[in-house]
């Protein structure tokens, strides 16, 4: 069964994706900088960390960082799901497959979250920090390598006649 889908949203829809990634990449970068303050105040010194307790880094981490899996899920689904629409078939190739690493690293690195809300777990924090480095890393590379490909699509978008 092939349905057609109303032009407005067949053109719209190889956008949603990359446009879903840009706002996890900057939810990343803000959950980093909570991440940080987090640990300013766990730190501090009493005086500091009486001020410092106020800004409630630490729940606000937690919560970017809940928003942040959640867009990654929805982004590695979605953006496989309009390439499948579009063509038929997904391409294997590393922009895929680093979208779905970054994917299991991001619930890894989410995984480890009751362990350390204890405290108790410094091997689990230092697993955390590293992991979202590396994600974030990972992330940067994707942003290059789908702007390639968004790229490609904007071209073959102006150059394929339309049929009316």
């Amino acid at each position: 069964m092939n349905t057609p889908l109303p032009h407005w949203l067949e053109l719209a829809l190889p956008f949603f994706h990359p446009v879903l990634m840009m706002v996890a990449f900057a939810l990343a970068l803000y959950a980093l900088y909570l991440g940080i303050q987090a640990r300013r105040v766990r730190t501090a010194s009493a005086n500091e960390r009486k001020e410092l307790i106020k800004g409630k880094f630490g729940q606000r981490h937690y919560l970017a960082g809940s928003l942040f899996l959640l867009l990654m899920v929805f982004g590695a689904i979605g953006g496989m799901a309009v390439t499948y629409l579009n063509n038929g078939k997904l391409f294997v190739g590393p922009h895929l497959l680093a979208g779905l690493g970054i994917v299991a690293l991001v619930a890894t690195s989410a995984s480890l979250v009751p362990l350390m809300k204890d405290g108790q777990k410094v091997w689990a924090r230092n697993v955390h920090v590293v992991l979202n480095v590396v994600i974030l890393g990972v992330l940067g590379w994707q942003a290059v390598t789908g702007f390639q490909i968004v790229q490609r699509i904007v071209t073959q978008m102006l150059t394929t006649p339309q049929v009316a």
